[in-house]
């Protein structure tokens, strides 16, 4: 269900019944000459899509800003939005607080970008992770005041992080591909991975004619296919499934 076409009355059901609100994030970014700009972003919008198919779930507006970088191309000409971290921490502090006080405890932010660094974080994902943990103190502090977490209605703190029900299981970010998918599929920029990938999913973004062979991290896409971008889609549904259904 898409947020920005919700009623009252399904905003009240999704936050009673606990649904996942998700929020694709990516970047605008050169992908060689073959590839749209919004490769990271249109995956996850796209995956998350076929999910919505089959669970009960809200999907936010997705957020292109993050930031892209010029490390594959120069800016001029390129079509790459860089959007500095610093920049889009207050936004998304502002998001996560008003999904917070709307209701919502069960948020997610799905990441493509970089995310081969995931576990150590790259500046858009980190962005996200910091507004997140920053936000939910804040939020938590506002409602209950100074010491809340000291107080004894959180003697049960630990045993709830265990189970991963706590505050701060409110708000999680989450790379696209987890590791088993990364070790079973090719990760890379440009090349048989996200292309296979985008002809799977969005072949519109897509012009194999374009390709050219003055790009190393493209070289291989020469040998993109669907049938191989499928692969990947199949698993990136089952780390999908898994997370959203916890």
């Amino acid at each position: 269900m898409r947020y920005e076409m919700m009623l009252p009355h399904q905003i009240h059901q999704a936050i009673d019944e606990n649904w996942p609100i998700v929020l694709p994030i990516g970047v605008l970014e050169y992908h060689a000459e073959h590839l749209a700009l919004g490769v990271d972003t249109l995956v996850v919008i796209r995956m998350v899509e076929l999910l919505e198919q089959e669970l009960d779930l809200v999907i936010l507006p997705p957020f292109y800003y993050g930031a892209a970088s010029y490390a594959v191309e120069k800016s001029e000409r390129s079509g790459a939005i860089h959007v500095d971290c610093e920049q889009i921490i207050p936004m998304a502090k502002g998001l996560f607080m008003s999904l917070l006080k709307v209701g919502f405890r069960n948020i997610h932010g799905i990441v493509h970008h970089q995310t081969e660094n995931f576990s150590a974080g790259m500046p858009t994902d980190l962005a996200f992770k910091t507004a997140a943990r920053k936000t939910i103190f804040d939020f938590l502090e506002d409602q209950h005041g100074e010491g809340w977490w000291g107080c004894k209605g959180m003697s049960d703190y630990y045993d709830k992080h265990a189970e991963g029900s706590d505050p701060f299981s409110w708000i999680q970010l989450h790379a696209l591909m987890d590791a088993q998918t990364q070790n079973e599929y090719t990760f890379d920029h440009a090349g048989i991975g996200e292309t296979s990938l985008m002809l799977s999913l969005c072949p519109e973004g897509v012009d194999m004619k374009k390709l050219t062979a003055d790009k190393w991290y493209a070289s291989t896409a020469k040998d993109a296919t669907k049938e191989y971008g499928d692969t990947a889609k199949a698993s990136i549904l089952r780390h999908l499934r898994k997370i959203l259904m916890a």
